[in-house]
């Protein structure tokens, strides 16, 4: 029994998590991000971000030791592991916030998500074969940490990489200032929730039961913000073409279905373009670009420009076509 619920233990590890960074990916409807770079991501949360956390962890444990002496078993639980492992989990947003797909809000939430999914999947993973050797135990903690840790660490690194992509393009210290009160946001989330396991494990408060009660609100306000970002997208990129179909390069007639995304379903809204799905991404990507630049002003760098230029010679291909 034991070796079946190892085995089940990695299918019941990998398969949900997979499964909720599949859906987040599928929820960013306007333009959803590259499969290569999501799964570079989720390997980065469920492998770098998870060594970085253990040996972090470990260090920061060690110089807080020689400093104050002995410490509270909950200090390393509520205050060391969430403030290691929130910034391992983020870190590769260092890396990601520079690729050509990264846009907005909406995109630094995806990515933020992902990476927490991918470290909630190997944590998972090690609690889940250490309790193979009770069934019930064994079952009620694949429940527990899968639809609440596992989305904890995906909701707390979500708030990161939402607060990053806000502050994208309106330069270096505002995009730093975007990360910190990310990560403040975060710790808080996280620290909540080891906190209150914490004060349960000692009998002093039935902190368990308000983990099991606050979180879903957590998700929720979650959910909320990525909704939120959305619609902010949705106003950028009405707000974009509506400069360009001012300059005459595409007709007005077609924003209400290009910035709505049950909206670019519909049959024949494009009139003669010769191909309406290139037609949306490109007009989705020009959208992007095109508020990237303004945002920049003289920091805009030279490639991004020629890709804006590029954007614009497409757009106007297709729809000659």
């Amino acid at each position: 029994m034991t070796l079946l619920l190892v085995a089940f233990s990695f299918v019941c590890a990998v398969a949900p998590m997979a499964t909720f960074a599949a859906i987040v990916w599928w929820l960013d409807r306007y333009d959803r991000e590259p499969v290569g770079l999501i799964g570079l991501t989720f390997a980065w949360g469920a492998m770098g971000a998870v060594v970085l956390a253990i040996f972090g962890s470990a260090a920061a444990l060690v110089v807080l030791h020689a400093i104050f002496g002995h410490l509270p078993e909950w200090v390393g639980v509520s205050v060391v592991a969430p403030a290691i492992e929130e910034p391992a989990k983020a870190l590769f947003l260092v890396f990601v916030v520079w690729n050509r797909a990264f846009d907005n809000t909406a995109d630094g939430f995806v990515y933020g998500a992902v990476a927490g999914l991918g470290f909630a999947m190997t944590e998972n993973l090690v609690y889940f074969v250490g309790a193979s050797g009770d069934p019930l135990v064994w079952g009620g903690t694949v429940v527990l940490r899968t639809f609440y840790s596992g989305l904890m660490h995906a909701t707390a690194t979500a708030f990161v990489g939402a607060a990053v992509g806000l502050t994208r393009f309106r330069g270096g210290p505002a995009m730093a200032a975007g990360a910190l009160a990310g990560l403040a946001v975060a710790f808080v989330i996280h620290a909540t929730w080891n906190g209150l396991i914490a004060l349960d494990m000692r009998g002093d408060f039935p902190g368990f039961a308000v983990d099991l009660l606050l979180f879903p609100f957590e998700l929720a306000a979650a959910f909320a913000l990525f909704q939120f970002a959305l619609a902010h997208e949705a106003y950028s990129l009405r707000e974009e073409l509506e400069r360009w179909a001012a300059r005459g390069l595409l007709p007005l007639e077609h924003l209400p279905n290009l910035v709505r995304w049950w909206g670019r379903r519909e049959p024949g809204w494009a009139g003669a373009c010769s191909d309406p799905d290139r037609y949306v991404a490109v007009a989705t990507q020009l959208a992007h670009r095109s508020r990237q630049v303004r945002l920049l002003g003289s920091r805009a760098d030279a490639e991004r420009v020629a890709d804006l230029e590029r954007l614009v010679g497409e757009v106007r291909g297709l729809l000659a076509a």
